[in-house]
């Protein structure tokens, strides 16, 4: 380690898309996402193999990258997809773990200081658990908002009531998920969450850039944050 701590660019989380499928449409809707304003998609497909998942995320980030090099493509579950596609060169900027993947410190130091991390929360116990590990984790995702039938968490849904003591009780970003739609946008904002996560609602669009558009209008009054330096993270040699 040699001390240097790292400056991001403010993480964009108004608008988030979860991927379905591995398939060319998969791909389409990520880069249509992406160049509507998305700020982070995530690629998630839970049956493919490695390879496979390996694939279809190199196709995805280089896809968005041309779409909106702004826009950051994490990998759902696998910090080693995301290490080989980054080792590869290519626009893979970090995972999103559930509770049963690598722990957070382990995806930290496999992927390095500038890799975001988020993971997945929605209870308050879990957050505080999440808030403790702030240091190496760059958001949180907390649902279902309400049930989903792309996931099944065994919580119980939040609500947009649910979320206020969840933001209350840390000080990382937190973004909604569990069947969100463009009409919830405006009022989850209101909670103090820093933007919904869609799944349904955008994969499954005739308009997926439409989308993207009514949510980030319905979130507009949500400012970004600045650039932060991350806990006391520091670049290794």
């Amino acid at each position: 380690m040699n001390g240097e701590a790292v400056r991001r660019e403010p993480l964009d989380l108004r608008c988030y898309l979860v991927t379905s499928g591995t398939g060319r449409r998969t791909v389409d809707v990520a880069a249509a996402a992406a160049g509507a304003g998305a700020g982070v998609v995530q690629v998630r497909a839970k049956e493919a193999s490695a390879a496979e998942l390996l694939e279809l995320t190199l196709a995805v980030a280089e896809a968005v990258h041309a779409a909106r090099p702004a826009t950051r493509v994490l990998v759902d579950d696998r910090p080693d997809v995301a290490w080989v596609a980054r080792s590869r060169g290519a626009a893979v900027h970090g995972v999103h773990l559930g509770q049963d993947d690598l722990p957070v410190a382990a995806a930290r130091e496999l992927l390095g200081p500038e890799a975001i991390i988020g993971l997945t929360t929605g209870t308050l116990e879990l957050v505080r658990a999440a808030e403790a590990q702030r240091e190496v984790l760059d958001y949180i995702g907390a649902g279902p908002f309400r049930l989903t039938p792309t996931k099944d968490s065994g919580r119980e849904p939040l609500g947009v009531s649910g979320y206020g003591p969840l933001v209350a009780a840390t000080a990382l970003p937190i973004v909604a998920i569990g069947d969100v739609t463009p009409a919830d946008a405006a009022a989850l904002a209101g909670t103090g969450v820093a933007g919904v996560v869609m799944v349904r609602a955008l994969m499954e669009a005739p308009d997926p850039g439409e989308v993207v558009r009514q949510v980030l209008a319905g979130v507009d009054a949500l400012p970004l944050p600045l650039p932060t330096i991350p806990g006391d993270r520091e670049t290794s040699q």
